[in-house]
């Protein structure tokens, strides 16, 4: 049986980057074909759907701007998490201190939250204005190299850009769903009042049938589109996990302190608390478990644990790890 095939980290990085640009070029196309439909049926012109492109972009970025510069201490502030320094926190202050200069960042502002449960997030619109939260679980039940590994990650999605990046995914999303959410009630309210008749009469025109195409199908694509988009943002926020996994052995050249890091985090059966939908893709592994009733219903915003602990593995030519083995896991994350 031959030896597993080493796979460095500088090729875990370069097919996650490609996945991660191929599924925001994914959700462009399906903005700009959804537009184009959108405003093609309401208008008859080809100038419609570029006009109705132009609108959703701009009321999802404006929104998206608040998020940018905002959104960090929002999200600090509904986490519980306390600001704290080297006096207060000081083996904590020299490990971050250690992933600065090995990541060749600015120090952030590093957080804890009062939480039995281990886990971390970073965030931040850029490596001037970032910050790092960690919880006292991961403090108190992983040792200084494993904090290393966690600590790396999230250096990781500061250096690459990561918050910007699903911000950018987040504004076409939420264009996909203000186009989709226009359309129906556009053609809610059409059908109530009888606004679709002048709609009716430009089908006895040459161009009608045409028109009444585009119509029907931009129906099909306000309900499938978001669901797609969505699909497709998670798919995103996926790859840029197996990134910030990769990019941290590349800072502290030890895959097996994040290794073991996520074997310890997934299979930790206490619940993060002041953790919600809407903060869940922040953090190195999903607060929310499987066997939580709030967990019913929700789409996976990070890689399976068993992967990406594999994943890990394959950069030093280890065997794979068997899931059952971490069957834990797997009912976890």
């Amino acid at each position: 049986m031959s030896a597993p095939a080493v796979q460095s980290f500088y090729d875990q990085i370069a097919a996650n980057r490609r996945r991660s640009i191929l599924l925001v070029l994914i959700i462009t196309a399906l903005l700009g074909a959804f537009g184009f439909v959108v405003g093609f049926a309401l208008t008859g012109y080809w100038q419609g759907g570029v006009f109705a492109i132009g609108v959703a972009v701009l009321v999802a970025g404006l929104l998206s701007a608040v998020s940018y510069y905002a959104g960090d201490s929002i999200v600090l502030a509904t986490s519980g998490a306390k600001e704290v320094s080297p006096q207060t926190a000081p083996q904590l202050m020299n490990i971050v201190q250690e992933m600065a200069i090995a990541s060749n960042l600015p120090m952030p502002k590093v957080y804890v939250i009062n939480d039995t449960a281990p886990n971390a997030f970073a965030t931040g619109r850029d490596p001037q204005h970032s910050s790092i939260a960690v919880t006292t679980g991961l403090l108190e039940k992983l040792d200084r190299e494993e904090l290393q590994g966690v600590l790396g990650h999230e250096f990781s999605h500061v250096r690459n850009l990561d918050i910007r990046f699903a911000l950018l995914v987040a504004v076409l999303v939420g264009s996909i769903a203000l186009l989709a959410d226009f359309f129906l009630r556009f053609t809610f309210w059409s059908s109530v009042t009888g606004g679709g008749r002048s709609r009716r009469s430009s089908s006895d025109s040459g161009g009608g049938f045409i028109v009444l195409i585009m119509f029907v199908v931009g129906l099909i694509l306000a309900i499938v589109a978001p669901i797609i988009a969505r699909a497709v943002q998670l798919a995103v926020s996926r790859q840029r996990e197996y990134l910030a996994d990769a990019s941290s052995v590349q800072i502290t050249r030890n895959p097996a302190g994040l290794e073991r890091a996520l074997a310890k985090i997934g299979s930790d059966q206490e619940v993060l608390e002041v953790a919600n939908r809407a903060t869940q893709h922040l953090y190195i592994v999903n607060p929310i478990k499987k066997f939580e009733s709030r967990a019913s219903g929700l789409m996976g915003t990070h890689p399976p644990i068993v992967d990406r602990i594999n994943r890990l593995r394959a950069l030093t030519g280890q065997a794979p790890v068997d899931p059952q083995l971490l069957s834990a896991l797997a009912g976890l994350d």
